[in-house]
Formats: structure tokens, C-alpha cells, sequence
């Protein structure tokens, strides 16, 4: 039409003479800073320039009565257990729910883990994830994150308790990186599964490989109980499973923490169970999923004390296996409900910055700053006033409108 081709010549100039975008909504939460309402963001191909004042330029385009946050960060899934939604709801019997894990694992095909890996992607993308980082059973998961549009960090699971499983599982770990060398959107890590079900040496020679780290820890207080007293319900767990050997198990949680201290970036899942004193490194974060910890039925998390300490603690949605769904977006929310007294900037960055951080990405993502990748979310409003504005996006059921990521819109 008539009126089309002036703006597809508009856009014709713009793509010969630079890059060079505007989008601006009722409110835009730049992390870095306070929100800005009816501010401008400006990017020019992949990277932010800056936010501009209301007024300042022409937009390209307005989201409206809509929140523009920096794009979500995952720092915790599973998206090979895509397939499990609803099949083994979590309760306080952990270790039952764990052998209900396993024989879902033991049944599923390559072709169905593929499709399960390509479903939970496909989820994450819809609800605003732009990073994650991913425990992949087997690894497996490379072959959909690597060309996919988002950023991920791929922790190849691990398993070995008794001697010969460790150095199988070594071996296995060190063949799987040599295939799977970094990209500018993906890097591969190891992720020793959990102090229960990995030997001592292997939780340290993973710590030590020079590429990021991650480890479920304090999960359970049955956990804590094997690690210090050799006793509880896991005992009797590992035995059923033929995989029993005390001479292979941490001392206790702070132990595996300390192995982990002066490497890469680390991941301590959980930390349900861990002392408010636990000896968490600079380079530590650790990871709390609301959502999963509420329906294990858990004693308040020490998010509070952590917090207080300086540790850095960001959100993940853990896998299917025990959560409804993978949005970040809705961890945050549960968690605001479920912590009112947790300050709302303070979630925000729990699913934004310190989650680029805890995955060593934070020079990248995580913020809307300048040079940041232009990685960005539009969360729908209601028609309301609030005094704080990330209450209206916390206490909204607003879904993502549209996700950018690297100045494209998904």
C-alpha cells in the first residue's frame, strides 16, 4: 500500500546506513539502575547503546502498557526430564522421588530425550529465558543449545560413587568436552550430581577442569546426615542401587564448597540444608528454586541469611521432574509472594544479573547497559498503579509479549 512504502523504505535506508534501534514501553528495568518509565532503549545491531529519557527520539516500536526487563536467566534445569511434567510429584520422601527419576531416565529413548530436550527449549524461549544452564544427563543437550537463540552453559552430568564408576565417568566427561569447544552463545561444564551419588575425587577433579561448575548440595537433610554420619535413608538407597561406598563420600557439604573454592565460576544447587556460615567463594553463587523447594515441603530456605552475607544467590526452575512448568518469570513471582520481605529489586537481579554472573556471562548479559547484548523481555501490565513498578509485573499474570535476543526478535 501506499502507506507501506514509505516505512519499508525507512527501513531499507536504516539497514544500508547502520543498525540502529528504538523500543520503549511503559517501564523498562535496566537492573543496573532504577526503572525507567517511558524510557527509550537503544540498540545498535547486537548491542545496547543506552536508555534514552521519554521524548528523546522516535521509537521504532512501543510495547505499550508492558515491562521491558533484561532477558531471564535459567541458572538451573534439566531439560532432558521435559517429559516428566506431573509424572512424580515431589513430597518429603526424597529418596522415593529420586528412584521415580531414575526409572524414568532408564526407560527413555535418545529420540525421546531429543524431543524432550527440544520441547523444554522451546518452552524456555516462550517465557522469556535468553540464558540457562542446563544439567544434561548424558550431554546430550549440546547438539539443540549450541545454534539455538540464547546463550547456555551445558554441564555434562556425572555419576560415581565407587571407584571404577568415577573413572568411567571421568573418561566419559573428559571425551564429551573434547567434542563440545565453546562458542560465543555456549560453553560447556561438569556437573558432579550431587555429593550422595559422586566420589569425593571426582567432585574434585571436576572442580579443577577450568570450566564452570555445578553441583546439587544440602538438596535433602537426609543428604547432610549420609555425608557426616554415614547413616539415613540413603544408605539403604545406594545399597539397592549396588552403588554403596563410604570411603568415596564428602565429609560433608562445606567440604565439597571448599573443593570448589579458587575455580571458575560454581554453581551449589539447592542449599536447602546448608548452614548459614557455609564458606561460599567469590566465584560461588548459590542457585535456589523456589518452586521445587516448596513442593519438597522444605524448611525456609537461608536466602535471607545468605543474602545478608554477601553471597550471591540466583533462580532456576529445576527440571519437570519437580516443578510445573520452566518459567523464570513465574519463580519470580512465587518467590515474591512466598518472600514479600525479600526487596523486589532484589528478585529481579536474582533472575537477571546474578544469574549472568553465577554462569560467567555477566559481561555479555544480564543487564540493559550499554554494550550488553540487546537481550530483552516485554511483560504485559495490568492497567494499575503501583508505587513500586516491579510490583506490577511481580503481582501480574502479564506473559511475555515478545523476547529479543541479540537485537532479534524471537
Amino acid at each position: 500500500s501506499g502507506r507501506q512504502a514509505p516505512l519499508a523504505a525507512k527501513q531499507f535506508l536504516r539497514c544500508i546506513f547502520d543498525d540502529m534501534l528504538a523500543v520503549t514501553a511503559r517501564w523498562i528495568f535496566p537492573v543496573a539502575g532504577p526503572p525507567v518509565e517511558r524510557g527509550i532503549l537503544v540498540f545498535d545491531g547486537e548491542r545496547i547503546v543506552g536508555i534514552e529519557p521519554h521524548g528523546s527520539r522516535k521509537p521504532d516500536r512501543d510495547f505499550g502498557n508492558a515491562a521491558i526487563l533484561p532477558g531471564l536467566v535459567n541458572a538451573h534445569t534439566h531439560l532432558d526430564l521435559t517429559g516428566m511434567r506431573g509424572l512424580a510429584p515431589p513430597s518429603p520422601d526424597f529418596t522415593n522421588w529420586l528412584r521415580e527419576v531414575i526409572a524414568h531416565r532408564r526407560q527413555r529413548t535418545p529420540d525421546e530425550i531429543a524431543d524432550d530436550i527440544r520441547e523444554g527449549l522451546a518452552e524456555s524461549l516462550r517465557s522469556g529465558t535468553t540464558l540457562i544452564g542446563d544439567v544434561s544427563g548424558d550431554g546430550s543437550s549440546w547438539a539443540e543449545l549450541a545454534d539455538a537463540p540464547m546463550r547456555a552453559v551445558i554441564y555434562r552430568e556425572m555419576l560415581g560413587l565407587t571407584k571404577d564408576r568415577a573413572e568411567r565417568a571421568w573418561q566419559s566427561a573428559q571425551q564429551w568436552l573434547g567434542k563440545c569447544q565453546p562458542t560465543p552463545t555456549c560453553r560447556p561444564g561438569l556437573s558432579p550430581h550431587a555429593p550422595y551419588s559422586t566420589r569425593v575425587s571426582l567432585i574434585k577433579a571436576a572442580a579443577g577442569a577450568g570450566v564452570p561448575f555445578a553441583i546439587h548440595l544440602a538438596e535433602s537433610a537426609a543428604e547432610r546426615e549420609l555425608l557426616e554420619e554415614h547413616s539415613g535413608p540413603f544408605v539403604s538407597f545406594l545399597q539397592e542401587l549396588g552403588v554403596w561406598d563410604p570411603l568415596g563420600l564428602a565429609k560433608s557439604p562445606e567440604h565439597v564448597i571448599r573443593l570448589a573454592a579458587g575455580t571458575g565460576p560454581a554453581l551449589f544447587v539447592h542449599g536447602n540444608f546448608l548452614a548459614p556460615t557455609a564458606p561460599i567463594p567469590p566465584s560461588g553463587t548459590v542457585v535456589l528454586c523456589p518452586r521445587t523447594h516448596h513442593a519438597f515441603g522444605h524448611p525456609p530456605h537461608p536466602v535471607h541469611e545468605l543474602l545478608a552475607r554477601g553471597v550471591r544467590v540466583a533462580l532456576g526452575t529445576d527440571g519437570l521432574s519437580s516443578n510445573p512448568d520452566l518459567s523464570i518469570l513465574n519463580e519470580m513471582r512465587f518467590l515474591h509472594a512466598d518472600r514479600p520481605d525479600l526487596p523486589t529489586e532484589t528478585v529481579l537481579k536474582m533472575a537477571t544479573l546474578w544469574g549472568a554472573e553465577a554462569l560467567g556471562l555477566a559481561d555479555e548479559c544480564g543487564t540493559l547497559e550499554p554494550g550488553r547484548s540487546a537481550d530483552f523481555v516485554a511483560v504485559q501490565l495490568a492497567d494499575e498503579e503501583e508505587s513500586d513498578p516491579h510490583e506490577l509485573w511481580l503481582e501480574g499474570d502479564g506473559e511475555p509479549a515478545e523476547v529479543w535476543f541479540r537485537g532479534q526478535s524471537g
